[in-house]
């Protein structure tokens, strides 16, 4: 698949990330329209917004709050661009906090969620910084303007990789907390008769609730064990990068990007499921996930909007592929794609399913999504398709395709820690429980993608069903140690109803007391507008 190759080195999904996001580029980053412009007679660049367009938008604090700032460039130098560098800039006055003179600085308005921080933007008109403003680690511009470079380009991809990791860890805790909360509250709350005359239970005993918390719980723990991973992975592939070896560079940028988009994706949605499990009251802010959702979701589109996210996974899986194809080595995460995998999915009725046997599925899943999105995307070149026309023909295929691969990295990784030395011998029973559910729940939810092509059939998948609500309620009676052993403080919750002591409905009310609207019985918009129609007659004639 020659296309396949050319297709790999040649089309690029440009790569975002939120500390170059500007008014109107966003993800294009080669588009970025901001200068640094270098003039050696004062060894100074000049830093200029030439359009609207080129506004620097959505960076936290900059709007009212920060006094300096890292501004990413164009840069010029001898008439010729060196693309995108950083700048330091002194955005504001020590003194009385007053923008710097050509520094245009401003808050972008009410957002979705994070009110309190100022999200600001910014426009340059020609400001003059010294030339050692800029960060010079990995290149230079000497006094006479000469630029020189140092390093591999892939070292760029450093921070992007450990904020990505962060951010899969962020989005697990996330969905930790919410599930902490709903199953926390559905351990209190009581409802209705299973039967006639008796008490009633808690919610957590009904099969729908477990359906709905459950593997959510399961997930958490999940996005918590891969998010870690990648962090430690992160620091081994740094210690090498100092050594110049920059081998395992592009697979982590390729892996961290697909694992922030599913797990923001996962937690998202998550979230809202536990806030729905609640009833009413998650409706309210005293349940806290409102807030838990408004800090999770962004995540969704900042750090890199998640679908462009899976189409830099999807590259980096279709180059694996390419190189599969030719016989050449593969390692790493896509070393599936070089080997023969199981051909059918076997599990008993009787019997637990072995992690192994999970994992299988899982590899089968991904490359055939993988295989078939690379041939796709090879008919359409070798139909006369320009590489980028086809590629983009081909994107929701390469996103499923991304996504598949990293839902099996995440079962791995929740396979790896249940099976490691880490796990006290007393805890594993519990996480292999949790593990399973977590892969056969993703079996079940997914089961077209399995099923297609025959790996999985129609009577195998029903108990995959089954066999999932068999552990919903193995996991019953330790589903609140489970959430418990995240150790999340009531002050980090800062919800009524995941109250660790369970006095829920005590607090609610006293909650409720606190509103300012009961500060007084009668509102003084009572007087204002209720009372002047009432006494007054004042009834249109219309």
């Amino acid at each position: 698949m020659s296309g396949l190759k050319m297709m790999s080195t040649k089309f690029e999904c440009t790569e975002p990330d939120n500390k170059y996001t500007v008014l109107i580029v966003g993800t294009f980053i080669r588009g970025l329209e901001t200068t640094a412009t270098y003039h050696p007679e004062t060894e100074e660049f000049v830093l200029h917004s030439p359009t609207l367009t080129s506004a620097k938008w959505w960076p936290g604090n900059l709007g009212k709050t920060t006094n300096y700032a890292v501004v990413l460039a164009q840069l010029y130098t001898k008439g010729k661009c060196h693309g995108i560098h950083p700048f330091m800039l002194q955005t504001r006055s020590l003194e009385d906090h007053m923008p710097m003179p050509g520094v245009q600085l401003g808050d972008i308005g009410p957002k979705f969620g994070y009110a309190s921080n100022d999200n600001g933007f910014m426009l340059l008109k020609n400001v003059r910084i010294p030339r050692e403003n800029m960060l010079m680690k990995h290149s230079q511009v000497q006094p006479d303007g000469t630029y020189t470079r140092k390093g591999s380009d892939k070292l760029t991809y450093g921070t992007m990789v450990l904020i990505r990791a962060f951010l899969v860890s962020d989005t697990g805790r996330g969905l930790a907390q919410a599930c902490t909360i709903a199953i926390r509250y559905s351990a209190v709350r009581h409802q209705s008769e299973m039967k006639p005359g008796d008490p009633e239970p808690q919610i957590l005993d009904y099969q729908t609730q477990q359906y709905k918390l459950f593997p959510l719980l399961a997930t958490s723990y999940a996005l918590w064990f891969t998010g870690r991973y990648i962090r430690e992975t992160y620091l081994e592939i740094q210690a090498q990068m100092h050594d110049g070896d920059y081998s395992q560079v592009p697979e982590l940028h390729a892996l961290s990007a697909g694992a922030k988009a599913f797990s923001a994706w996962v937690a998202s949605a998550g979230i809202e499921a536990c806030r729905l499990a609640c009833g009413g009251h998650g409706y309210s802010q005293a349940s806290g996930l409102p807030r838990i959702y408004l800090d999770v979701v962004p995540a969704c589109t900042y750090e890199g909007e998640n679908t462009v996210m899976m189409l830099q996974t999807a590259r980096s899986l279709i180059k694996s592929f390419s190189k599969a194809q030719k016989g050449e080595q593969i390692s790493g995460t896509t070393a599936y794609l070089g080997q023969s995998v199981t051909k059918t999915f076997i599990i008993d009725a009787g019997s637990p399913v072995a992690l192994d046997v999970l994992l299988s599925a899982y590899q089968h899943r991904a490359a055939r999504l993988i295989k078939n999105a690379a041939i796709h995307m090879q008919h359409r070149i070798q139909s006369g398709k320009p590489q980028e026309v086809a590629w983009n023909m081909t994107s929701v295929d390469l996103v499923k395709a991304a996504n598949a691969h990293i839902h099996y990295f995440v079962v791995q990784q929740f396979a790896d820690m249940v099976e490691s030395a880490e796990v006290v011998t007393v805890n594993q029973p519990v996480l292999m429980t949790l593990c399973q559910l977590y892969a056969l729940y993703g079996i079940s939810t997914n089961s077209g993608e399995f099923m297609e092509g025959g790996f999985i059939t129609s009577h195998q998948m029903e108990l995959v069903h089954s066999k999932v609500l068999d552990l919903l309620a193995d996991i019953r009676p330790n589903a609140v140690a489970l959430v418990d052993s995240f150790d999340f403080h009531d002050r980090i919750l800062n919800s009524v109803l995941g109250r660790y002591d369970g006095q829920v409905y005590e607090n609610l009310y006293k909650w409720a007391l606190e509103s300012p609207l009961n500060e007084t019985e009668v509102h003084e918009s009572y007087y204002k507008y209720i009372r002047p129609l009432v006494k007054g007659g004042g009834l249109s004639k219309l």
